[in-house]
């Protein structure tokens, strides 16, 4: 039995609550989120960054995305949960039609309003409304029945200094305030924790594998005011903040605060991000909008973008020592997936500029690699062996860049079947990387050059193909992307996305192929207009080992080629006589 499951019950029947949706987010919609807020994690034993799980006083079901169908499998084994799989991110309509079927009429559906956005509750009122169930936003289980809940982080926030971010807070405040008056709006919340950390050049380590500090921010024509708790606020971060007139309130002074504005203000709130706790609380008017630093953080400036370049050069250096001692020791059977994670981290750790992973590192070993999303424990991890498909998706945060890569190798005798699928992977990977695009053309309009390759041969895989990458921010960020889904948001000079296709095999192996590319300034013709292309960041070579050379065009082995010399040039400079003979080997031309 699931005692956790049982004391929430016990405590749905204390409140007349039938059904309750819980979220694995945040007040501020975090994708990770601190340990204080992982109350669906104690509950259910998933652990997966995207998973909405719903109890009902009789069932409980938990939906998440093909990234995690695997793991959730594994995880909610004998946990009272069953698994519902969706193609993308749990809609909030597929689980209302779940709770549709469990529920009669007048009885309550509850949520804890902190933990869901004005939309969501929006479209989960209309749609108990149209079944005649009730519906509640002040429902707090964690509150009240998580034993030993872990508390509130209150490490100390710094400052990202001007020479990194290329941009200094004033410049940010105005820019911002300029899209909030255009919105027809005096002032504007803002809750993303990623979107405060770079309005305000500030950072934190309250929540793994991002680097931001547990706060709100509310901005108008006549103040700033940053809510933080006041342990996070050292001398430093004082008189950064206040150059530029941002008073400081503790983080729970929000409430109180926003009840106060004044009914003359009209305030700019983001209903997708914005909690509707936060969102009920105003009583002034109120526009709905997208946040405008959201787009505004996404184009990279010049010194951002020269950061991610010198960040790629040590990452790549560290990445050719980690899978030198992978392949050292490998066949000897005394490593396994967490040792690999522990040495990627020792080298990036030899950056002075490295301030930790920009995510849980996963490294899967043969059947572990069609675990999309795979995290190995110490029970679970992999032993490797001197043979079989190994797939690293790794990646770290260093004050001029983040990064992220995967790189799909073998540990010796690769099979025809692995060589041709990886080759398949590789292809789609070479296209979209070297696309040329009009002005305007957004990401969806581009994924299938990715997949065609594999559409092909009647294979495909369930994840996006590219995600926004921030600087010194969230590994995954928008408001662009690359995926079959469809985002009207146009890809423009300084965006940075990954470009990651995959292929994944149940009880077999996984590949994925993923680099980081910059948008830029391509082509302007005369009678069609300005083209865009993308610049490859990353730099680490393919496992040509893998590479069914019989494939490839022409233009493809040059396009390797090209890449390959381009990542030995790069690297040489931060390696020493070993390392570049083994990069050399690498990088070597396929003809």
């Amino acid at each position: 039995m699931n005692n956790n499951l049982e004391a929430l019950r016990e405590y749905m029947r204390s409140k007349g609550v039938d059904a309750v949706i819980i979220p694995g987010t945040d007040p501020h919609q975090s994708e990770y989120v601190n340990d204080h807020w992982k109350f669906r994690d104690w509950l259910s034993g998933f652990t997966g960054s995207n998973g909405t799980a719903v109890v009902t006083l009789n069932n409980a079901s938990l939906w998440t995305d093909s990234r995690y169908f695997l793991q959730a499998e594994i995880e909610l084994e004998d946990s009272g949960f069953e698994l519902q799989q969706v193609e993308y991110r749990g809609e909030l309509s597929v689980i209302m039609q779940w709770i549709a079927q469990e529920l009669q009429e007048d009885d309550t559906v509850a949520v804890d309003g902190q933990l869901f956005t004005l939309r969501e509750t929006n479209q989960i009122e209309q749609i108990c409304g149209e079944n005649g169930f009730l519906f509640a936003t002040d429902f707090y289980p964690a509150d009240n029945i998580w034993d030993n809940r872990p508390p509130r982080p209150m490490s100390q926030a710094f400052v990202h200094d001007e020479s990194y971010a290329g941009e200094d807070v004033e410049s940010k405040l105005s820019r911002t305030m300029e899209k909030v008056e255009d919105a027809g709006a005096d002032s504007i919340l803002i809750t993303a924790l990623d979107e405060i950390a770079w309005l305000l050049n500030l950072r934190g380590n309250d929540v793994d594998f991002t680097p931001v500090a547990l706060a709100y921010f509310y901005m108008s024509d006549k103040d700033r005011v940053i809510f933080i708790d006041g342990d996070k606020v050292t001398k430093e971060v004082k008189e950064h903040l206040g150059q530029y007139k941002v008073r400081i309130k503790d983080y729970d002074d929000v409430y109180k605060f926003l009840e106060k504005r004044n009914v003359n203000n009209t305030i700019l709130l983001d209903p997708d991000k914005v909690s509707d706790t936060l969102g009920q609380l105003l009583m002034c008017d109120k526009v709905y909008g997208t946040s405008p630093v959201e787009a505004l953080k996404s184009i990279k400036n010049e010194v951002q973008i020269e950061g991610f370049r010198k960040a790629m050069e040590r990452d790549g250096a560290a990445l050719v020592r980690l899978f030198m001692w992978i392949e050292q020791n490998a066949a000897s059977g005394t490593i396994n997936e967490l040792d690999v994670w522990d040495k990627g981290k020792q080298e990036r750790a030899k950056s002075e500029l490295y301030r930790g992973d920009s995510f849980e590192m996963i490294c899967g070993y043969r059947e572990h690699g069609a675990i999309v999303h795979y995290s190995a424990t110490p029970e679970s991890a992999s032993t490797l062996q001197g043979e079989g498909l190994l797939l690293v998706d790794s990646g770290a945060q260093y004050l001029d860049g983040t990064t992220d890569i995967t790189r799909t190798i073998t540990l010796g005798n690769p099979t025809e079947q692995e060589k041709h699928d990886f080759t398949l992977v590789l292809k789609g990977h070479l296209a979209l990387s070297r696309a040329k695009f009009p002005v305007g053309t957004t990401g969806v309009q581009l994924d299938a050059f990715a997949r065609m390759p594999l559409w092909q041969e009647h294979m495909t895989y369930g994840h996006g193909t590219g995600h926004g990458i921030g600087h010194f921010l969230g590994c995954h960020e928008g408001p662009h992307s690359i995926n079959g889904r469809l985002n009207p948001v146009a890809l423009v000079p300084g965006m940075v996305a990954s470009n990651e296709p995959g292929l994944y095999k149940t009880g077999e192996y996984g590949i994925r192929t993923e680099n980081i590319l910059l948008v830029v300034e391509g082509k302007i013709t005369e009678n069609f207009g300005n083209f865009l292309e993308f610049e490859t960041l990353t730099l680490f070579p393919y496992d040509t080992r893998l590479i069914n050379i019989s494939m490839l065009s022409p233009e493809e082995m040059k396009q390797i080629n090209d890449y390959h010399a381009m990542v030995l040039e790069r690297l040489t400079p931060y390696l020493n006589d070993e390392e570049i003979a083994w990069l050399t080997e690498k990088c070597k031309a396929l003809f």
